[in-house]
């Protein structure tokens, strides 16, 4: 399996999942021109996918959904809830009703060689949910957009063997930073988004032997630093768990605007 960030940050998100012969985008945040055109640099032909997996409606994660619906035309799976917020935003109507792939959340479902299975995220959208996404004996997740994490949350991310997750917010930075004072306290609820050291934590309750790699996501571009993040969360991991287990872990930060290294697993 393969996992490339294409794009992640409050400005737009846009991940490639591959497994087999199937590749599966996460999210279309970002413009169709930056989708194909990245997608190309990878040697990936877009109208080749064979499904648009939505994690939920916010803009960073479907801004160039209709554009690049209307031109390839790839199924889009998301919750029931989910669709009817695209569709109500779809003034244009520029997508054909009929590439909706409806799913449930803690339901498994096939694309091509890829088992795919949504679970619900604590966030302030219709239904957020992750994708836990395996091929054969491999798993990887993509678990961003997440004010707060249960036992349920990490449940559906133990045994994986590579993962993109969100690591949002220095909580110091956002305390004395720029946003109004409503915005504070909707990032840091728990339907807002995970701080560096709660992403940490998290991660220190799914390592396990087979987990060699953490991407490092969704970052704010006002209230965090990429080296901040991953030295955080390289302390907290460092701390909570077996320092073999804890270097085995190789941690990388999601770049916002260009694609991050492919990780291979």
């Amino acid at each position: 399996m393969k996992l490339t960030s294409i794009a992640s940050g409050s400005s737009g998100n846009c991940t490639l999942v591959s497994g087999g012969e199937t590749n599966i985008l996460v999210d279309a945040g970002i413009s169709c021109k930056r989708i194909k055109d990245n997608l190309t640099l990878l040697g990936v032909l877009p109208e080749s996918l064979r499904g648009l997996l939505i994690t939920h409606e916010h803009s960073d994660h479907i801004g160039g959904l209709y554009v690049f619906e209307k031109r390839y035309r790839v199924p889009i799976y998301a919750p029931q809830e989910t669709i009817e917020e695209i569709r109500r935003m779809d003034k244009k109507g520029e997508i054909d009703p009929e590439l909706y792939r409806p799913i449930v959340a803690d339901e498994w479902f096939t694309i091509g060689d890829l088992s795919i299975l949504a679970f619900n995220n604590l966030h302030d959208a219709a239904c957020p949910v992750g994708y836990r996404i395996e091929c054969g004996d491999r798993a990887a997740a993509v678990c961003t957009d997440l004010g707060n994490y249960t036992g349920y949350t990490v449940r559906n991310l133990l045994g994986l063997d590579a993962l993109l997750i969100e690591s949002n917010h220095d909580l110091n930075m956002l305390q004395v930073g720029p946003y109004p004072y409503q915005l504070k306290r909707r990032v840091m609820s728990d339907y807002g988004h995970l701080a560096n050291d709660r992403c940490g934590q998290l991660l220190c309750e799914i390592a396990n032997p087979r987990l060699k790699y953490a991407v490092l996501g969704h970052l704010s571009q006002e209230n965090n630093i990429p080296q901040l993040a991953l030295d955080t969360v390289r302390a907290e991991v460092n701390e909570g768990i077996d320092p073999a287990l804890a270097e085995q872990i190789y941690i990388l930060v999601a770049k916002r605007d260009e694609m991050t290294e492919t990780i291979e697993f």
